[in-house]
Order: C-alpha cells, then structure tokens, then sequence
C-alpha cells in the first residue's frame, strides 16, 4: 500500500474510532456528524468522501466481513454442514457473548438499541446474499443459480434478527440454523 492510501486507510479509522467512542460514550442519537468530524480533526465534506450516510460510520468493516462470510463456508472443517459452519459464524461475529471484550459487548448493545442501526446492519448483511450463495453453491455442486443457495444464504444472513430482543439470543439463532440445518419438517416432528 502507498503512501497515500495509507494516508486514507489511517484518515477513515480515525473517524470511525471517533464516531464509535463518541456513539458508545453518548448514544448514536445524541451525537451529530459535525461533532465526529470535529473529534477525528477532520471536515464533515471528508467525512463523507469515506462514509456517505450517518450508520456507516458504526460499520467500517463490511468488506472483511464478507471475506470471513465467504470463509466460513469455503474453509469449513470436513463434514460440517454449510448450515452448521454460517451459523458457528453467526455466533461468534454476530452475536456478543460473555466472554469477549466489553468494547465488542457495548458495540453489539448499541446496535441492538438503536433501530436506525439495526435496520443498516441488516441491510449491510443482506446486501453479502448474492458471493455467499455462489459459495454455497461452489461448495455444494449445485449450479450458481439454483434457488435454494440464493435461500439458504438469504435466511442465514437475517436469522440472526431472531436474537433481537429475545431472552436468550444464543438460543435464538440456533433455533433459526436448527430449521435452516433440517428443514421445518423435522422441526415440528421434534414438537409433536
């Protein structure tokens, strides 16, 4: 990388580390875009060259994530099931738990409390549905338009909204993958 994308690279993580410590400190509503760019020294104009909407400064890393999507799938151990490696995926990228860090557990707090955020964060998510269909059916030797991987990646990426407000968001999104993994069929024989 030259210089002066590494000028930008560094620019673009001072405004998103600004906007999230000023987000987590005062909530997303309660902080506007002057103040962010103010706290990373930069102008609101170049604060919008790298994010063009407000939610887009909490989620600066959408392009490593689709690359950890696609990876989940691709790099899955020998006989786990596709269904089975997207939602260990789900868990452990989506879904905060108590043993990580308290900066993660606050970041996925924040999103879950601010509507406008997890409207975008499900959007962003959803927007990977196309690369990780045709992983999947890469990985599946199934053609690259067959609808049932278009499916299958489509209700992985939004199983995890099930966690929204659940008591127990871990045991809300693999009950989601439970039904993804054996389909509705064998899911409600295990309730009759």
């Amino acid at each position: 990388m030259g210089r002066r994308e590494r000028k930008k690279a560094a620019t673009r993580q001072a405004i998103a580390d600004a906007a999230l410590h000023l987000f987590l400190e005062r909530g997303y509503d309660a902080v506007g875009i002057r103040e962010i760019a103010d706290a990373a020294d930069v102008s609101t104009t170049t604060l919008f060259k790298h994010f063009p909407v407000k939610e887009a400064l909490v989620f600066d890393e959408e392009a490593e994530q689709e690359t950890r999507l696609l990876a989940a799938v691709r790099e899955r151990p020998r006989g786990q099931s596709i269904p089975a490696a997207l939602r260990e995926h789900a868990l452990t990228t989506r879904l905060a738990s108590a043993d990580v860090d308290a900066r993660f557990t606050a970041f996925t707090n924040l999103v879950a409390d601010t509507p406008a955020l997890r409207d975008y964060a499900q959007k962003m998510w959803l927007r990977h549905t196309t690369a990780l269909a045709q992983a999947i059916a890469e990985e599946s030797g199934l053609a690259a338009d067959d609808p049932a991987c278009t499916a299958l990646a489509h209700f992985a990426l939004e199983a995890p909204r099930a966690a929204y407000g659940h008591d127990n968001p871990r045991q809300a999104i693999v009950r989601a993958f439970d039904l993804l993994e054996h389909g509705w069929s064998a899911l409600a024989q295990t309730e009759a």
